[in-house]
């Protein structure tokens, strides 16, 4: 199971969100290419990025500085918010991050998800957040009719090789992981999924990664010391065997 340490940025700078509100953010960097090797070296080969500012308004306003932490690291990079556009992927794609996470328009925008899973494959993953069984957008400001399971259902059918789960009630708490979730998906569905949200201790990790998940993101419990990631990695590897 990889371990994904992430970085949420804001106007440059490495941020995290409690629930994801915008009026609860705390600055842990002025600079995430920094803050990413450090990742790096403890061991982590893949790194979560969400352009908070994208989420909101669909730019790409912190586009330098993923392109930033792509240069200055080995690791692969996968990069979400706000992308709703082939413009945008490609944009993505040609500065070298390895994934790029469709979330709003994936719900929104059936034919664009199509075009880029078609154009891209598996280098397309999408970003399924949850508040009370419905899938969220728009930066997790507005809640959707639509289920969790039949939108995950749908997304195997049209080729989507990548999840990023989030329980939105769990992120930035530090009160632990929905293990149940994660495990129903993991079984429902043959695609790789991302446990993300909550997860906070090494007990999490042993726990999602014993049930064979294919990756676990850590930020907040990275953050507040609450976690070790090189014990994450070395955790995440033994569980897994």
């Amino acid at each position: 199971m990889y371990i994904i340490p992430a970085i949420d940025l804001y106007n440059g700078c490495a941020v995290r969100l409690k629930k994801g509100d915008y009026e609860q953010m705390t600055v842990y960097s002025n600079n995430p290419p920094e803050f990413a090797e450090k990742f790096e070296k403890s061991g982590a080969e893949w790194l979560h990025v969400v352009d908070l500012e994208g989420a909101k308004d669909g730019t790409t306003s912190n586009i330098e500085t993923v392109k930033a932490i792509v240069e200055k690291t080995g690791m692969k990079v996968e990069i979400g918010g706000g992308i709703r556009n082939d413009e945008t992927v490609d944009k993505y794609i040609n500065i070298g991050v390895s994934r790029v996470i469709l979330g709003t328009a994936a719900v929104k925008d059936s034919a664009f998800l199509k075009r880029a899973v078609n154009k891209y494959g598996d280098k397309i993953a999408v970003g399924v957040d949850i508040r009370d069984g419905l899938v969220a957008i728009k930066g997790w400001l507005e809640t959707t009719e639509l289920k969790c399971f039949d939108f995950c259902e749908y997304l195997e059918k049209i080729g989507v090789k990548t999840i990023i789960c989030t329980d939105i009630s769990k992120d930035g708490m530090l009160g632990g992981t929905n293990t149940e979730l994660y495990k129903k998906l993991n079984e429902s569905f043959n695609i790789d999924i991302v446990a993300s949200g909550g997860v906070s201790t090494i007990a999490d990790i042993k726990k999602l990664a014993s049930m064979n998940m294919y990756g676990a993101i850590l930020g907040k419990a990275l953050y507040e010391n609450a976690v070790d990631l090189s014990e994450a990695v070395k955790t995440a590897k033994e569980a897994a065997q």
